[in-house]
């Protein structure tokens, strides 16, 4: 039971994640893209904004990728972690802890997630249990 658990957290992170890599860089489910990304990224002092844009995206693109497929976990784990610390510096960390006021709440859990599943691995039902 305890794999099919794991395999269900790295589901909706991983898929989450390829999701709003997607917004990001493709303008998908109602996302920006890459221009519009990056323009928010510049009026909240990350620049150069398309570039970083371009990074956030493929971090969340390719680190929900690994995470959901359980390929290089570690990889996966450590990419969307780095999404949710940085979230957490430039956006929400400001704003106190719970997400009613648009604090850090939801991120921390995520970066949680991410780094436990990173430590413990990815289960019987991945590509890494399969490979290696």
């Amino acid at each position: 039971m305890m794999n099919i658990g794991l395999l269900i957290i790295r589901l909706v992170i991983g898929l989450l994640f390829i999701g709003h890599g997607a917004q990001k860089l493709f303008g998908w489910f109602g996302g920006y893209g890459i221009k519009g990304t990056g323009g928010w990224f510049e009026s909240i002092g990350m620049k150069p904004g398309i570039a970083m844009a371009i990074f956030a995206g493929l971090g969340e693109l390719v680190g929900g990728f690994l995470f959901a497929t359980g390929l290089l976990t570690p990889i996966g784990g450590i990419l969307i972690a780095g999404t949710m610390v940085m979230a957490i510096i430039k956006v929400h960390g400001a704003n106190g802890l719970w997400a009613t006021s648009n604090g850090y709440e939801y991120n921390l859990t995520i970066l949680a997630i991410a780094i436990s599943i990173a430590l413990i691995g990815p289960g019987a039902y991945s590509l890494d249990a399969l490979f290696f």
